[in-house]
């Protein structure tokens, strides 16, 4: 009896489903980039409007949401193509869009990912996942607007809008750009080997320096505001911190752009590294301060899932552990101890210490997984073939020392690119709000409060009729007097 070689009609080819389609793949990666964009929107613009003081909670919310939206544009008309296209420099690649169908409905493919021997000859072929340069494009997409999401943290509570309308679209092009072609998208960091599973330097150190940075040129927020600033809705900001926690499969199981063994380890790594951080971080608070805090477990859970990020797929369940243990308790040292004695933290006001959640706990997570990588976990992702880590022995070393340079070349750019872009924007309009816009919130800025409540950041008027100041402000826009 001769064998039936039909293919079921679920896996029969047509236009529209192309022989190199691995639909689980696209499945996949179109989820993980969904659960990453979750992250942002609504997860950080819950959890940046109810962690602040009430008067700043639509501002906080409104400066994610727009970059979240801005960024999108700006990545398929120019930015896409400088982080993953042809190359221009070691560390930059051609601007250009990705709009059209002839481009989006291909193969994806990230053309300066081959990776040669010093002699020339083909080491690693370039990547080629199995589903369309669309879903690739969106995949990368919300890697860049969570970049922005997350710098905007260091600047609440006092950057005008307007100039962070301004700096969105050029932090983007001159600065992530650079940090996600030299590191992912086949750029010199690539090649030579730097271990970024998936953006503890990309997104977090960039991020956290680049918002400390602004932080400085915008300059602090109000005497009163930096004396008190107690979060409007600690339930809320435990529900945007769920959606980034559970967001974080996608952002750390994605970038195998693949629904693979390696994708699934990343994922298990992420919760274990996060829970260890978490409750590593609570225990500290009780022992010293006493009590458990809540926004305290949040950041914990933060920078263990910080810290796990460049290093998902590439370590052991033991070493995600000691990460998570790590990432518990020196970013909280430098938070809670140093952040108090340093002149530098006093002066900068990076209002949701975002150098500490994310650029300490990124570089930390780079170095730890320049020490833990496991041979036989990094062949499954790394284009240097041999990869390991320090306690794995042979070139291990050496990685460590990779891990460091590229750390110092994530930091070095984005002070100087960030400083040139504040500068810039500075010129063109001012980086701070008015200081009755300081004194008054949101409904100075925006004409919209969070609450239909009379409260902090509201002058009230002492009369009924308040159609007229009579020497004081009245309310205006969507807030209620009662």
């Amino acid at each position: 009896m001769a064998a039936n070689n039909t293919l079921p009609a679920a896996y029969a080819t047509s236009a529209a489903v192309p022989d190199w389609l691995n639909k689980g793949d696209n499945a996949w990666q179109m989820i993980a980039a969904t659960l990453v964009g979750i992250q942002s929107m609504p997860g950080l613009v819950i959890l940046y409007g109810s962690i602040v003081k009430k008067k700043w909670a639509v501002n906080s919310a409104f400066m994610a949401l727009y970059a979240f939206a801005a960024v999108i544009i700006c990545w398929v008309t120019w930015a896409y193509k400088m982080s993953f296209g042809e190359k221009l420099l070691p560390f930059w690649g051609k601007a250009g869009p990705a709009l059209g169908q002839k481009f989006l409905i291909k193969q994806a493919a990230l053309p300066s990912t081959a990776h040669y021997y010093n002699n020339g000859d083909l080491e690693t072929a370039e990547l080629d996942p199995f589903y369309p340069m669309a879903t690739m494009v969106w995949f990368q997409c919300v890697f860049a607007a969570i970049a922005l999401v997350i710098l905007a943290g260091s600047v609440l509570a006092r950057m005008s809008f307007k100039a962070w309308m301004m700096f969105v679209p050029l932090w983007l092009t001159f600065s992530y750009t650079v940090g996600a072609f030299s590191v992912w998208g086949g750029g010199f960091l690539f090649q030579w080997g730097v271990m970024d599973y998936s953006g503890g330097y990309v997104i977090h150190l960039s991020s956290g320096i680049a918002g400390f940075t602004a932080a400085y040129w915008v300059g602090p927020r109000s005497k009163k505001d930096r004396e008190r600033f107690p979060p409007n809705n600690v339930l809320l900001t435990l529900a945007g911190a769920g959606l980034l926690w559970l967001g974080w499969a996608g952002f750390n199981g994605g970038d195998p752009y693949s629904a693979n063994t390696d994708s699934s380890m990343a994922v298990l790594n992420t919760n274990i590294c996060a829970a260890t951080s978490l409750l590593v971080w609570t225990w500290l608070d009780v022992i010293f301060f006493k009590k458990p805090s809540v926004i305290g477990a949040v950041q914990g859970m933060i920078t263990g899932l910080v810290c796990i990020t460049p290093g998902a797929g590439l370590v052991q369940g033991w070493a995600a552990i000691i990460m998570g243990i790590l990432s518990g308790s020196i970013p909280w040292y430098t938070m809670m101890v140093l952040g108090k004695k340093f002149a530098i933290f006093q002066k900068v006001d990076d209002t949701l210490a975002v150098f500490h959640t994310h650029a300490v706990a990124g570089l930390l997570g780079g170095v730890l997984t320049g020490l833990f990588a496991e041979p036989t976990l990094s062949t499954l992702f790394l284009p240097v073939t041999n990869s390991r880590g320090g306690v794995y022995g042979g070139s291990g070393g050496v990685q460590i020392l990779k891990q460091i340079v590229g750390a110092l070349f994530i930091i070095g750019w984005n002070i100087v690119a960030t400083s040139i872009i504040c500068l810039v924007v500075g010129l063109i309009v001012p980086l701070r709000m008015t200081e009755e816009e300081l004194l008054i919130g949101d409904d100075a800025i925006h004409g919209e409060e969070a609450y239909a409540l009379w409260g902090d950041g509201e002058k009230l008027s002492l009369y009924k009729d308040d159609t007229t100041s009579h020497g004081v402000l009245a309310s205006s826009g969507a807030t209620q007097i009662v």
